[in-house]
């Protein structure tokens, strides 16, 4: 939604890089510059300007995505990144000062720009890529009002519970199949270790708490299933339904047990003040038997140590891997997920030319071969991924098998969605009854 919080922002406080590529600048881009219509005059030379949340090497890796393609058209692309992009860019667009393409991260945000009157409907030939090579459910993310807007970029694959796979072959265990082995694997790691299984964290600066958010929907999926998910998130099931309540009783046997939380860190309450990537750490010394974080946590562990002092490997038998969350019936396979949407305040040629190469499978190809990302484009390869981890992540996406869900809270009104939902698991974590923070998030639809 139109707030602190998106995948791209997770990402970049991750300790992924450097600094944003700060030699490409969006100053003289107002109304996204160019000529309007898309001119079939020649474009070679052209400048399109792209703006968005990803920064430090991701930035980098996203420039140089389209290096073949300047190449080929003569079109030069210059990407920004912005760690402020969600409050920056309205303010961009209502001052005349737009690029000529954004990088939307959250469905919600894109509503928000579009009521601006500046965001140009996509055109012909991005409508036919995306119908081609994306399904339906992220087609309909980028619409908003049934006028089509912005096609899927890159996706980030939520509800993975992270672990070390040496440890379970000493604990002889095996990956669970549903809510309720898992719970067993849980108390089995307790009595195995004499500690807690689980760690998490929710600290965040201004967007604390989503970790827990994420939690809820996944648990929320998979209990109640898609159907409810969807009138949850559409405001139809409220907070203070009895499905939102079980879950958050299903989560309170891990999150708010004492026994289970929180391994490496301290009790419950430190979840609130333990820094979300900073689970990757324990994990890779094995102080912290398991962890529910997203895909990209992958790339923290770039970042840390393993019990032996080196880089710990992100592998089926290496120092860790990660399973999917798994549900309350075996033989599901449901997930929620997040990404990126491209949209544009320009129709000029050159920016035509973009927005279709962007909505291809060879420009996921060219992006996915990059490392660190995945794509749902459903006929890009999998296999150019940069690790096997990644490579079943998107493979998972495309698995027409695999029930796919956007992170509700980043559907729902900012005021609950990146208000009072992050607020409440701070609350809920911090002691708070249940039926008391479920009242106060829902209290968000009335601000």
């Amino acid at each position: 939604m139109n707030g602190m919080r998106s995948s791209v922002r997770r990402r970049a406080a991750v300790g992924l890089g450097v600094m944003a590529i700060s030699t490409l600048v969006l100053a003289g881009c107002a109304e996204g510059g160019g000529d309007e219509g898309g001119d079939s005059g020649s474009v070679e030379g052209e400048t399109v300007r792209i703006s968005g949340g990803i920064t430090g090497i991701e930035a980098e890796n996203m420039q140089k995505s389209f290096d073949s393609f300047t190449e080929e058209t003569g079109i030069v692309v210059e990407y920004t990144g912005d760690k402020g992009f969600e409050g920056n860019i309205v303010t961009k667009v209502q001052g005349g000062d737009a690029p000529d393409i954004a990088i939307v991260p959250q469905p919600g945000l894109l509503r928000t720009l579009v009521g601006t009157g500046e965001v140009v409907e996509a055109p012909d030939g991005v409508v036919e890529n995306v119908d081609a090579n994306w399904s339906e459910d992220w087609k309909a993310y980028g619409t908003v009002d049934d006028v089509f807007y912005a096609a899927p970029m890159l996706a980030n694959v939520k509800g993975y519970v992270w672990y070390s796979p040496a440890d379970f072959e000493e604990w002889g265990v095996q990956v669970p199949q549903t809510w309720d082995q898992l719970l067993e694997l849980t108390a089995t790691i307790r009595e195995k270790t004499g500690g807690p299984a689980w760690c998490a964290g929710f600290e965040s600066e201004a967007a604390s708490g989503w970790p827990g958010t994420d939690w809820i929907e996944d648990i929320v999926l998979r209990q109640s299933g898609p159907e409810v998910y969807d009138q949850w998130v559409a405001g139809d099931v409220k907070f203070t339904d009895p499905e939102i309540a079980d879950a958050f009783d299903a989560l309170d046997e891990i999150l708010r047990n004492p026994d289970n939380v929180n391994a490496g860190f301290g009790d419950v309450r430190s979840i609130n003040s333990t820094a979300f990537a900073a689970v990757a750490a324990p994990v890779a010394t094995g102080a912290c038997p398991l962890t529910h974080q997203a895909s990209f946590l992958s790339a923290n562990f770039l970042d840390v140590e393993n019990a032996e002092g080196e880089v710990p490997t992100v592998a089926p038998d290496g120092d860790v891997y990660a399973f999917v969350l798994p549900g309350f019936t075996e033989g599901e396979t449901t997930i929620e997920v997040a990404g990126e949407f491209v949209t544009a305040f320009s129709d000029d040629a050159a920016t035509v030319q973009v927005l279709e190469y962007m909505s291809t499978p060879e420009w996921a190809d060219e992006r996915v071969s990059l490392g660190g990302n995945v794509s749902a484009n459903l006929n890009a390869d999998p296999s150019l991924a940069s690790s096997q981890f990644l490579t079943e992540a998107m493979e998972l996406l495309q698995d027409p098998n695999t029930t796919v869900r956007f992170d509700g809270s980043d559907l729902m009104p900012s005021t609950v969605g990146a208000g009072s939902f992050w607020k409440g698991m701070i609350s809920w974590i911090d002691g708070e009854d249940t039926e008391t923070v479920l009242s106060d998030i829902q209290a968000g639809y009335e601000n």
